[in-house]
């Protein structure tokens, strides 16, 4: 864990805020914007960019992953700006709670993948990149989205070790619990060998 210099009022500050950045449903935003109709209607009823792509409005499920990588990242980069890494690491953290329990949507939210990665960016590029690089090694291997995504998630608290971020393994510890909490259904098919194949329709 970093070191924490940041008082715990603009601790509470940095989570509140960050949080409710977090907490913006661009998926929907976009499918709305682009006339694609209710996103929780559609698909798996995910509001990330996986499923604003089923619609096959390929723009706005690209602007989707850029929004939801961009609400973790600037949460991040603002909040160490301000104040200090603690409060950096926190508002990744608090993003992240935002895109998955979003109090916009009744706390129903997203998988927070994209959220995740934005974190990572802000973070430190160089484990952004490892978890990148993990994503897309085992997503070429195996064909599989969400397995990809979980396996990146296991590897990249040691990737943040071996990189020179130890500070970073607690959240990211931490981070990844809560991917494969998001991922539970994901991980059920994956051992029932029933689980989308990535370019297969289903």
């Amino acid at each position: 864990m970093p070191e924490i210099v940041t008082t715990l009022p603009f601790l509470a500050l940095t989570a509140a805020l960050a949080y409710l950045i977090g907490s913006i449903p661009f998926g929907m935003v976009f499918a709305r914007l682009f006339g694609l109709g209710d996103l929780r209607q559609i698909g798996s009823g995910n509001i990330g960019a996986t499923n604003v792509l089923r619609t096959g409005n390929k723009l706005a499920a690209a602007l989707t992953l850029i929004f939801d990588v961009g609400k973790g990242g600037i949460a991040v980069v603002v909040a160490r700006a301000v104040f200090a890494e603690d409060a950096g690491q926190l508002a990744g953290f608090a993003a992240f709670l935002g895109h998955c329990f979003p109090i916009y949507l009744r706390f129903k939210g997203g998988k927070g993948v994209a959220t995740w990665l934005g974190t990572l960016l802000g973070l430190a590029w160089p484990v952004f990149l490892a978890a990148g690089a993990t994503w897309l090694v085992t997503a070429g291997l195996f064909r599989i989205s969400s397995l990809a995504a979980l396996v990146a998630a296991l590897l990249t608290p040691l990737w943040a070790w071996l990189l020179g971020f130890p500070s970073m393994v607690v959240l990211l510890i931490a981070l990844g619990v809560l991917i494969y909490i998001r991922h539970a259904g994901n991980i059920r098919r994956i051992l029932d060998g029933t689980e989308s194949r990535i370019g297969k329709k289903t």
